[in-house]
């Protein structure tokens, strides 16, 4: 069940209308690192969580906020929308936004949401859905929640960095923030759960016999002319989950076989040849 309030959660203002940058803001609403992603992929993780409550409920509540900051948004793509051309003639006139409708408006601004924002990204993409990362395992979870608010604060520090208006900056340092504690959050649950070292290899309850602990632990240089990379993951040191030994490999002799299928069976559609 979800509740609305008539105000925006934080204030969006925009001093100087800009057709091309409201196209810039799409993204951070329809694209792979914005709001819809978060607050979908939240919400279905929340549905699936089992175990501790206060787990669902910090996944629902912060699920919630991100479509918070989908309305504020859209309000924003509007606001930047404001007096740009509607018809060809007003795109050829002196109007001062003529530039920037050269420049890259997107025509389905005026075509479709009729000066609105919409469920895409800065290419006019729809948002498929394709980015919801929901396992049911909240180590899983918290990792990839992580990472999704690692990417929504580069675009927000990258859209801050594309705009001259106070406004603009003034809400995007207020995403930035939130981001900012979204991604410490998400860490924070890994951490209660006995930290990184504890979760790792997730799943943990995977049993080890289930696992060929042969290859679990050893980088495979699989390049022909550079040396392996030395790291932690190479130097002969404990594992983070404590299980192993890391090492490294230099181009193994592969293990598998030559692929062959055969001849092909009459009626597959292959050619006379193939049989």
């Amino acid at each position: 069940m979800f509740y609305h309030s008539g105000k925006l959660q934080y204030e969006v203002r925009v001093d100087r209308p800009d057709p091309v940058f409201a196209k810039y803001l799409q993204q951070a609403i329809g694209g792979v690192e914005g709001e819809i992603r978060v607050a979908m992929q939240y919400m279905f993780q929340a549905m699936g969580a089992r175990g501790e409550k206060r787990f669902r409920d910090m996944l629902m509540m912060t699920a919630t906020e991100e479509l918070s900051h989908i309305e504020f948004l859209g309000h924003a793509v509007a606001l930047n929308l404001e007096g740009a051309p509607l018809s060809a003639q007003e795109a050829a006139s002196a109007d001062p936004v003529v530039g920037a409708i050269l420049g890259g408006q997107n025509p389905r601004h005026v075509l479709s949401s009729g000066l609105a924002a919409m469920p895409v990204n800065a290419n006019g993409i729809p948002f498929d859905m394709s980015h919801i990362y929901a396992t049911g395992n909240i180590a899983a979870d918290m990792l990839a929640n992580a990472m999704a608010e690692s990417s929504g604060r580069v675009l927000a520090s990258r859209l801050y960095n594309m705009t001259d208006d106070a406004g603009m900056k003034d809400m995007l340092s207020f995403l930035i923030a939130r981001d900012t504690m979204h991604q410490q959050q998400w860490l924070a649950v890994i951490e209660e759960l006995g930290g990184i070292e504890a979760c790792m290899p997730v799943p943990n309850s995977t049993p080890e016999e289930h696992e060929n602990l042969a290859h679990s632990y050893y980088f495979l240089n699989t390049s022909l002319d550079e040396p392996t990379p030395e790291g932690v993951w190479t130097n002969g040191g404990p594992a983070m989950d404590g299980r192993g030994t890391y090492t490294a490999r230099d181009r193994v002799e592969p293990e598998g076989q030559v692929p062959d299928l055969g001849r092909a069976r009459e009626g597959s559609g292959a050619q006379t040849e193939q049989m």
